[in-house]
């Protein structure tokens, strides 16, 4: 298991982007959260298989039709097993 640590720039708020990227981490079976930055970012913290993350890295550089990603940061780390399912995060 692996953790991702994922940062989002570009037009990601006010556009569904969480909503975006709760549907599609819960369709993986992946556990972690994804809230706003007060710098205009998204932050997605998420584990799981890490074939399963990638994929969602993958959705997540598509974004929703409304977003315009401009760019996206992955860190990988070693999973802590600290989430249980997917929340959106205020």
């Amino acid at each position: 298991m692996k953790r991702c640590c994922i940062y989002i720039s570009g037009r990601v708020q006010g556009v569904s982007f969480r909503s975006f990227t709760k549907q599609n981490a819960e369709l993986l079976g992946l556990n972690g959260f994804v809230k706003n930055l007060d710098d205009g970012r998204v932050e997605v913290i998420v584990e799981g298989h890490e074939d399963k993350i990638e994929q969602l890295v993958e959705k997540i550089r598509q974004g929703p039709p409304r977003a315009k990603i401009d760019d996206v940061s992955v860190t990988w780390e070693e999973a802590l097993g600290n989430f249980k399912g997917f929340d959106v995060k205020l």
